[in-house]
């Protein structure tokens, strides 16, 4: 389980490709090695990932085909930087809300408003992530717990303050980037649970 709560941005090391399946190279913050095991689990950009190796600062990651195709780590180079979190212990604060790492899709920026000590970024709202976004609801982006905003016919957008952008990569972020998107479990349980009650009661 993960919070949504960004340790750092690390750029990429070293990629090794072969067939369906990429190797992730990273050099982590000491804070982030202390107590890491190999199979331990941590986020790159909101994807849950198995470490397999360690060599003092450096981690490695095995990225299998299905996780490719689904998120933004396809589009990753060697250089590029990546949100990083750390799964959470039994006892830790949760400062966001509860993610697993198991992301839903991409969705797109498709505008940036800087206006004086803000940052507001905008994303495509496709129909088939509409019914889980709302106003003030949860959202997992690129591993970041964030809150919905505003929501529009085509589009959604979040509020980002100077310590996240200071922290994550969205300091990076243009419009036309893919961003990871993971719905709030709870919101995805209850909308689906209503749909399902509402389905059957039609068919009745």
């Amino acid at each position: 389980m993960f919070t949504g709560i960004v340790h750092s941005a690390v750029k990429v090391d070293k990629i090794e490709k072969k067939s369906g399946l990429w190797t992730l190279s990273l050099t982590l913050p000491e804070s982030l090695i202390s107590g890491l095991s190999i199979g331990a689990s941590i986020a790159l950009n909101g994807t849950c990932l198995t470490v397999t190796s360690i060599t003092q600062c450096q981690v490695t990651f095995d990225v299998m085909l299905a996780s490719l195709n689904l998120t933004n780590l396809q589009y990753l180079d060697v250089g590029t930087r990546v949100n990083v979190e750390r799964a959470a212990k039994f006892g830790d604060d949760i400062g966001g809300h509860q993610l697993s790492g198991h992301v839903h899709g991409l969705v797109k920026v498709v505008e940036i408003e800087r206006p004086e000590n803000n940052c507001i970024v905008w994303f495509e709202l496709t129909d088939t992530h509409k019914p889980y976004i709302f106003d003030k609801g949860y959202i997992g982006l690129n591993g970041c717990s964030l809150t919905i905003a505003q929501v529009k016919e085509d589009r959604f957008c979040v509020y980002l303050i100077p310590e996240t952008l200071n922290v994550t990569t969205y300091q990076d972020v243009k419009v036309g980037d893919a961003i990871n998107l993971e719905i709030d479990s709870h919101t995805q349980a209850v909308v689906e649970t209503v749909e399902r009650l509402l389905k059957q009661k039609n068919l009745a």
